[in-house]
């Protein structure tokens, strides 16, 4: 098969973000997405510092300034303690031009990465294509969808989320668990800094934690999305319910007046990882490889870093270079999403939601003198900024 053109399923911040690199590398690509346009999934709103490092010299960075919020602090707190400790990403500022975390929906990247590949004549994203079957030869790849399209290409990238359709092509398995409870976001307009609260805030308690963090909405002044766990028997209608959603808040946060509900949202929540990134021809990155709890706000992130490294990497294969690149992507990311992103985001949510005193008790004071110490909180900060993981997956041979 004569081509170099690369066939990438899916087209949210994975897989528009190795769409994104590769052309920029002179490879073809074209995207195949079910939706039939671009959507406004409220999922995830964090950047962290490497990640903007990434998307800089391309200008995704910029724009994503003029649209987001800036989360120079987040904080850890207990329910009814309080703040426990406040964390200052300003002490990266020796090593990254961006000390801080940039609140902004993923969709709306989703948007700025379309606008700038629509730009590109090597790029072709193609909406309502519902991708069906996914074959692969020693030279090539065929994609079908169920419109009765067909595209071929060198290698095809599954980035098509949790339930993808590349990684089941390919009999991968996607082992892990699922959460009994799922999550409830709240949308709201009250003005939590006004409170206290900083742009990014997780808070602890035994009965019923919380995570909350500011998002820039449709437009200023932004509003709030608080997330809860709920009871698995709960139903769906009434934990969506408005009214109940604004009782639940008014729990967390006292009010004489109706907290304004925006909207809500019910997820399911997994922690899983492929059993491999790479199956001959396919290649899998984003929620297609792992997904897991957002508390920390590292899963997007995780699958941009995933796309960057492995458009890199597949670029140079075209060119010329051996395959063996494509392992090494599989050996550093999968390590990685082992060790850091499910190890960190499974603790997160362990801590938030501790039932023994004593251990809650000694979390809390660990919390307490990591963020009293300089070089302490650097060492935290730089694990969840994300630093220290893509420093680990380099090491990986």
């Amino acid at each position: 098969m004569a081509t170099s053109r690369v066939i990438i399923v899916g087209a949210g911040p994975s897989g528009l973000t190795a769409a994104l690199f590769l052309t920029r590398a002179g490879v073809p690509v074209t995207v195949l997405e079910s939706r039939t346009g671009l959507y406004e999934d409220p999922r995830a709103a964090t950047f962290h510092p490497p990640t903007m490092e990434m998307f800089a010299e391309s200008g995704v960075t910029q724009k994503l300034h003029e649209l987001g919020i800036l989360c120079p602090r987040w904080q850890f707190r207990g329910r009814d303690e309080g703040i426990i400790a406040e964390f200052d990403l300003g002490i990266l500022a020796d090593i990254t031009p961006y000390p801080y975390r940039l609140q902004c929906e993923q969709h709306k990247l989703v948007a700025v990465l379309a606008e700038m590949l629509s730009t590109s004549s090597l790029c072709t994203i193609e909406y309502g294509a519902t991708v069906e079957t996914v074959t692969q030869s020693a030279d090539g790849v065929t994609v079908t969808t169920a419109e009765g399209r067909t595209y071929q290409g060198a290698y095809v990238i599954g980035a098509d989320g949790g339930r993808s359709v590349v990684r089941k092509s390919q009999n991968i398995d996607f082992a892990g668990f699922t959460y009994q409870e799922r999550f409830l976001v709240v949308t709201t307009t009250t003005d939590f800094e006004q409170l206290g609260f900083a742009y990014s805030c997780y808070v602890s308690d035994p009965r019923e934690w919380c995570a909350l963090f500011k998002v820039p909405g449709k437009a200023p002044p932004g509003v709030w999305r608080v997330v809860f766990p709920t009871e698995p028997e709960a139903s769906a209608e009434e934990l969506l319910d408005h009214a109940n959603a604004e009782r639940r808040l008014r729990g967390f946060v006292p009010s004489a007046e109706p907290h304004a509900i925006v909207h809500t949202n019910l997820y399911t929540v997994h922690q899983r990882v492929a059993a491999t990134y790479r199956t001959g021809r396919a290649l899998l990155a984003g929620d297609a490889a792992h997904v897991n709890n957002p508390l920390g706000g590292m899963g997007m992130n995780f699958g941009i870093h995933d796309a960057v490294s492995l458009a890199t990497k597949l670029a140079r294969v075209i060119n010329g270079e051996s395959e063996d690149l494509l392992d090494l992507y599989d050996r550093q990311r999968r390590y990685v999403a082992n060790a850091f992103l499910q190890a960190m985001t499974i603790q997160n949510k362990r801590v938030l939601e501790e039932k023994d005193p004593q251990k809650r008790s000694d979390r809390m004071q660990e919390m307490r003198e990591t963020v009293a110490d300089p070089a302490k909180a650097r060492a935290f900060l730089l694990r969840t900024a994300m630093f220290e993981g893509l420093q680990a997956a380099e090491k990986v041979a």
